[in-house]
């Protein structure tokens, strides 16, 4: 089990399970109410008919600990999860606001982005966002560097994604090359990692070169674009030759914000720094005298770009709250009405002047 993240702080928390003669195990694979429970006595099929919430959040997760039954047929049940210590969550696309726990238990969050096009750093921002969230360290690796045409391409590439992800650690890697997959496998043997990213960002094939083997299917680039095709449908849990989990994900079309305001505030640290400098401790950054982020985004020291992806992220994460938080929802309305009110005074103003 120690592979796989078993602890003495696990094995304490599974302690009054464990007097009931359950078996712990650690979810590699959930596939329609079933999933791959790796256990010490192997690999067992388990249902999860015992353990289903209303809540989305509470459903079953690959990475997940378990308690489940010692013995029985095939498959056999879960009957609880152990209180997970990280969570990467995003918001579903269904109208319900609800959340979906893409992987439970992660130390890593491995964000792979593509060099086969142009970066969209306003993404990886978002990705960036979910995993300072969920309490994991973030990484981003950039893979497919073996087609950047030249090392002083690389290196640009390389610093600007750096600008959106301060603090964060920026690898480029290749698959193909073996180039960085050697530091890569150092980070990911220091525990649970999960691999992020949209379709044919590589994800499988760099899974493979961390494993040492083809564990994961994957498809040839296409010749027209230099993407890869989307092969990974589930989300598998794998131990790592050298140390450390790695938990594989499919390609994620959308990343929705849910409840993420600390990880926003987190990837835009220096305009979170800039605002405890605002006059007014509630400044919008819009037009109030006193602004110190209006003030470095006119002395060229913040980036027009990251101010509005500050701005749109923090918009989606209010709204997304305040779908499912009564009172979010009458705190919005309240300031919704505030910033109107003087929006039109200081229009009666300026009329005033104009007489």
């Amino acid at each position: 089990m120690q592979p796989y993240g078993w602890d003495t702080e696990w094995e304490a928390e599974f302690a009054p399970f464990a007097e009931q003669g359950l078996l712990p195990g650690r979810v590699a694979r959930v596939d329609r109410g079933l999933c791959d429970v790796i256990t010490p006595a192997g690999t067992v099929r388990a249902d999860t008919e015992f353990v289903v919430p209303r809540d989305p959040m509470k459903v079953v997760c690959t990475g997940d600990w378990v308690a489940v039954d010692p013995d029985g047929g095939n498959p056999r049940y879960v009957r609880t999860y152990l209180p997970r210590r990280t969570a990467f969550v995003r918001s579903t696309s269904s109208k319900r606001s609800e959340g979906q726990i893409l992987a439970a238990n992660v130390d890593h969050a491995i964000i792979a982005v593509p060099l086969t096009g142009e970066l969209d750093l306003g993404r990886i921002e978002r990705f960036l966002a979910l995993a300072w969230e969920s309490g994991a360290q973030p990484l981003v690796v950039l893979t497919k560097a073996d087609l950047v045409p030249d090392a002083v391409t690389l290196s640009y590439l390389v610093q600007d994604v750096e600008t959106a992800a301060p603090g964060v650690p920026v690898l480029a890697v290749s698959a193909a090359t073996g180039d960085g997959i050697d530091v890569l496998a150092a980070v990911a043997a220091g525990g649970t990692s999960v691999l992020l990213g949209q379709s044919g960002a590589g994800k499988s094939t760099l899974a493979n070169a961390l494993l040492g083997e083809d564990v994961m299917d994957v498809q040839a680039t296409r010749d027209v674009d230099g993407k890869g095709r989307h092969t990974t449908t589930t989300r598998n849990l794998l131990a790592l030759p050298g140390g450390g989990v790695l938990i594989d994900t499919p390609g994620l079309r959308g990343v929705g914000l849910w409840d993420a305001q600390t990880g926003v505030g987190q990837v835009f640290a220096e305009i979170k720094e800039l605002a405890s400098k605002c006059r007014f401790h509630d400044c919008a950054h819009t037009a109030e005298p006193g602004c110190a982020v209006l003030a470095a985004l006119d002395s060229g020291t913040l980036p027009e770009r990251r101010l509005d992806s500050y701005r749109k992220l923090m918009r989606e994460n209010q709204w997304i709250v305040a779908k499912t938080d009564a009172r979010m929802r009458a705190e919005l309305r309240r300031d919704w009405k505030r910033r109107g009110a003087e929006g039109k005074a200081a229009m009666e103003a300026k009329r005033g002047r104009w007489a």
